[in-house]
């Protein structure tokens, strides 16, 4: 069964349960909209108990990072009250960079699979210089202003399991071993992934440990 470590001791428990649920933000990676990807699933299955919205995709700016902030920015001011952010492969990337620049009331984020841009990546990704050039580097090692768990893959090919430990450590997130799950991405077989939405009530209930 897979377990939970928090690398930083920060026990935390909200009382946001008990209120009206806070609004999902769906933060894509570096693709388009898939159909069968587990964020556009669970964005459909969630969208009938609550709300939640998506970063839309960039298609002329897709590399570039600011671009990208800015996305998620436009996006998060057309909600209400307070968010919860679930971010995947090059969106957790975004969030981090994102977070260093603007503040709204986050209630806690789920980031999963979070690639290593910072160690060269396989064929068909962009390189280093081209991660450089767009803005994606350095990669932001502050710790976030709101708690987060990290889902770490075993055997993600773009984040070796130390690596995404040792970041999720910088960024002061928990991190929640969730197996041999690839990149968490269709060419791993995902498709529905029903943990994340374990994670998720996890998040409403306050709970990061």
């Amino acid at each position: 069964m897979p377990t939970a470590t928090m690398p930083t001791a920060r026990p935390i428990k909200t009382t946001q349960a008990a209120h009206a649920l806070a609004t999902v933000v769906i933060v894509p990676g570096l693709r388009e909209r898939v159909a069968e990807h587990w964020q556009t699933l669970l964005e459909a299955k969630l969208a009938k108990t609550r709300a939640v919205v998506s970063v839309p995709p960039l298609r002329e700016e897709a590399l570039d990072c600011a671009a990208r902030v800015e996305a998620i920015e436009r996006t998060v001011r057309a909600v209400q009250g307070p968010l919860i952010f679930v971010a995947h492969s090059g969106g957790v990337i975004m969030l981090l960079h994102w977070a260093q620049k603007y503040r709204h009331a986050v209630q806690g984020a789920l980031l999963a699979a979070p690639p290593d841009f910072e160690t060269p990546l396989p064929a068909g990704y962009p390189t280093l210089e081209t991660l450089q050039a767009h803005g994606w580097l350095p990669v932001p090692a502050s710790p976030l202003p709101f708690p987060s768990l990290v889902a770490a893959s075993s055997n993600d090919p773009l984040a070796a399991l130390p690596r995404v430990e040792a970041m999720a450590v910088q960024w002061g997130s928990t991190v929640v071993h969730v197996g041999a799950v690839g990149h968490l991405n269709p060419a791993s077989g995902y498709g529905e992934w029903l943990r994340a939405e374990q994670l998720l009530q996890q998040i409403d209930n306050g709970y990061f440990l």
